[in-house]
């Protein structure tokens, strides 16, 4: 099996998806599961997880609708009040939704350098090993030295880190504090990692297999193919590169696994972290 580990939904509204600038056209409509459905059928992927995109408990419940009508939606990763007092309760409300396999916040938009050293946000990440829910890592790469401390923390909780976490990818320099903390964090076993949403990141005018090949080398030196796993962004990927041409790329990276490794980065790897058979 195939599985996109990263996508989103959205209806449209300004108000709801404010950090879908001006300058990002391309995105302000609404994403349909019908409208993924025709991307995914034309490149062989079988199952696809959504993802959260706005951070409310309704955002939750849209995804988990989404996947109830649509059975190749295997998984959500949703969004509750991880530093909520009252996040336990939370939880055991959602305890009977089986689709729901992790949850993520969006620390990267967070302007405390310190968000994830913080006691109330820690509380709620250690209820969720209750519910037995993964939580998504999605940050930038400055802010990997806190996510160490707070992967430390957590030894025995499913991380998954999103879009190799974000490097600043140009031609004119390498971003060497990047690729520390990274392979850093790999080093811990209880982190996998989505090689997803690199275009996005790319600071050139325009990106090519041979520009994004070193991310990729690094990330499945430091993960190694039984922690990495393949995303799209879709549709926020359609900022810099179509569903199909991403594909392409990654298909490229991938051929130099073998059939085993492949197998578990086009879909073994995210099955697993997120308990898809349970």
């Amino acid at each position: 099996m195939r599985i996109d580990s990263h996508h989103h939904f959205w209806d449209y509204s300004k108000a709801e998806y404010g950090w879908i600038s001006d300058s990002m056209q391309v995105l302000q409509r609404s994403f349909t599961p019908n409208d993924l459905k025709r991307e995914i059928e034309a490149k062989q992927i079988d199952a696809v997880i959504s993802v959260q995109a706005r951070q409310s408990l309704a955002e939750t419940e849209f995804l988990l609708a989404h996947a109830k009508a649509n059975p190749w939606i295997r998984g959500v990763v949703g969004w509750v009040p991880l530093a909520d007092k009252n996040i336990a309760s939370m939880l055991e409300k959602l305890r009977g939704e089986t689709l729901l396999k992790g949850v993520r916040h969006v620390v990267q938009d967070e302007s405390d350098e310190r968000f994830l050293d913080r006691e109330e946000f820690n509380a709620g990440i250690r209820e969720l090993r209750t519910y037995d829910l993964a939580y998504d890592i999605l940050i930038f790469g400055r802010q990997l030295p806190m996510t160490l401390r707070f992967v430390d923390r957590h030894p025995e909780q499913r991380f998954i880190l999103d879009h190799i976490a974000k490097p600043i990818i140009s031609s004119a320099k390498w971003d060497s504090e990047w690729e520390k903390g990274f392979r850093d964090l790999a080093k811990r076993p209880n982190v996998m990692c989505k090689f997803s949403a690199l275009v996005t990141e790319v600071r050139d005018p325009a990106w090519d297999i041979a520009l994004l090949s070193p991310y990729w080398n690094v990330a499945l030196e430091a993960f190694g193919p039984d922690r990495l796993m393949f995303g799209s962004d879709w549709p926020v990927c359609l900022l810099r590169s179509s569903y199909a041409d991403w594909i392409a790329a990654v298909s490229v990276y991938a051929s130099e696994l073998n059939e085993s490794e492949q197998a578990k980065f086009w879909g073994g790897n995210a099955s697993r972290a997120y308990r898809l058979d349970a």
